[in-house]
């Protein structure tokens, strides 16, 4: 399955954004799928991630309650809507796909392109 990421973009603090991962080649509902993001200088942390079949969410501690993490199968798209953004979010997004949830980076199967958001105060 191949992914693209879009909906980056520069926002100040306390603002909203959207991102959204259309998948080809292959259907989401076959996959658990999730977002993870890589600040500069940082390693690339898991973020939300939603379950194959149930659609049940997971979510980050540092992002819980402000993230909004969901799956649309049957439009073959996975969205990220991001509220009450703080500098601290500012990082290159990257939408995943996985044959089930996984919250480590190295174990993620397929990887989108990155989009940039960028926080600032």
């Amino acid at each position: 399955v191949q992914l693209q990421a879009s909906g980056g973009g520069s926002v100040q603090a306390g603002g909203s954004l959207t991102l959204s991962c259309a998948a080809s080649g292959g259907a989401f509902g076959d996959y658990a799928a999730g977002w993870f993001r890589q600040a500069p200088g940082k390693e690339r942390e898991f973020v939300a991630a939603v379950s194959k079949t149930r659609g049940t969410p997971n979510y980050a501690e540092s992002v819980n309650g402000r993230f909004t993490v969901s799956k649309d199968n049957a439009k073959n798209t996975m969205f990220l809507k991001m509220t009450s953004l703080k500098p601290d979010d500012t990082a290159v997004y990257y939408c995943a796909a996985h044959y089930f949830v996984v919250l480590k980076a190295s174990l993620i199967d397929y990887w989108g392109q990155g989009t940039l958001v960028t926080v600032s105060s």
